[in-house]
């Protein structure tokens, strides 16, 4: 969980990836946030976003957005705005995702993947999908606000063996 009494304002989570080898078609990963909400947050997702959508009220939303990978550092990036977020949400899951149509790809066939979270200049979370190799989409942190209205964060690093649609049903789930 986040340490700070004062709970997370404005977090930043940020994806790096290589581009594919010539001639292979591209890599393609996304970050995925799904909203909870307060009275139910293990229940179904009140909304998702993702590279081509943000939150009804603009909390969270895609900052930057790659469909290739650049192998320049971080390529894509999602605001998550806590300080502005309904009380109606309580949970937040955000994760990673590989598209699948240039064929099954899992995270240990991309190379120099890794995931960042960050509020202002500290560091939250970093990882490089190792643990997550097998995969073909993980989930990174959970965001969870308590009775006090606090944002916390707890890293929450999981494989998932499935394509970004049914990621994004799946991984807020408690049982995986």
């Amino acid at each position: 969980m986040s340490d700070e009494g004062q709970g997370l304002d404005k977090v930043e989570v940020r994806l790096k990836w290589d581009p594919s080898p010539y001639g292979e078609p591209p890599r393609h990963l996304d970050i995925i946030a799904a909203t909870y909400p307060a009275d139910d947050p293990y229940g179904r997702a009140a909304y998702v976003v993702h590279y081509d959508s943000r939150s009804p009220d603009g909390t969270i939303n895609m900052s930057r957005h790659s469909q290739t990978g650049m192998g320049f550092g971080f390529v894509e990036v999602m605001v998550l705005e806590f300080d502005r977020l309904s009380s109606a949400y309580g949970r937040v899951v955000v994760g990673v995702a590989i598209h699948q149509d240039g064929g099954p790809r899992r995270f240990g066939d991309i190379s120099n993947a890794g995931v960042v979270v960050v509020e202002g200049y500290r560091q939250l979370v970093a990882d490089d999908f190792a643990g997550v190799a097998d995969a073909t989409a993980a989930t990174v942190a959970e965001f969870t606000r308590d009775s006090a209205g606090v944002w916390r964060m707890r890293e929450m690093i999981r494989g998932f063996d499935s394509d970004p649609v049914l990621f994004t049903a799946e991984m807020g789930s408690p049982q995986h």
